[in-house]
């Protein structure tokens, strides 16, 4: 989206990265592009990938997992629409609001990641 966006990390989400970057060593890229790294991994790259995995494009897209967030946080009923609306990087669409709501949530984000991340454990975890 060509804007700068700050995103609070559980616990999970750091030690996953780390494992990662030791994968991959020290390049600029935790997902790089498999044709060269100086680039990064397409979203079309993850849609293949749900592709091999069985799931058709009616099923799952890499944004799919985007709405699969909003749905099942705003369901929950605990966080504020605006707080995930920033955590989805989205821009207020009412220009009046937009010039005049400006707060980022930053401490219900922080909650909020917290949260999802144990909703994925739960959900592996089974």
């Amino acid at each position: 989206m060509r804007r700068d966006h700050v995103v609070p990390l559980p616990a999970q989400a750091i030690a996953l990265l780390d494992e990662l970057r030791r994968m991959n060593g020290n390049g600029e890229y935790l997902f790089p592009s498999l044709r060269t790294w100086k680039r990064p991994m397409s979203e079309n790259t993850l849609n293949a990938a749900l592709r091999r995995m069985g799931y058709s494009g009616d099923e799952m897209t890499a944004h799919g997992f985007r709405a699969s967030f909003s749905t099942l946080a705003n369901e929950s009923g605990l966080w504020h629409p605006d707080a995930i609306e920033r955590a989805l990087a989205h821009v207020e669409k009412n220009e009046v609001r937009r010039a005049y709501a400006r707060g980022d949530h930053w401490e219900e984000r922080v909650r909020l990641a917290d949260w999802w991340a144990s909703y994925l454990d739960d959900a592996k975890a089974g």
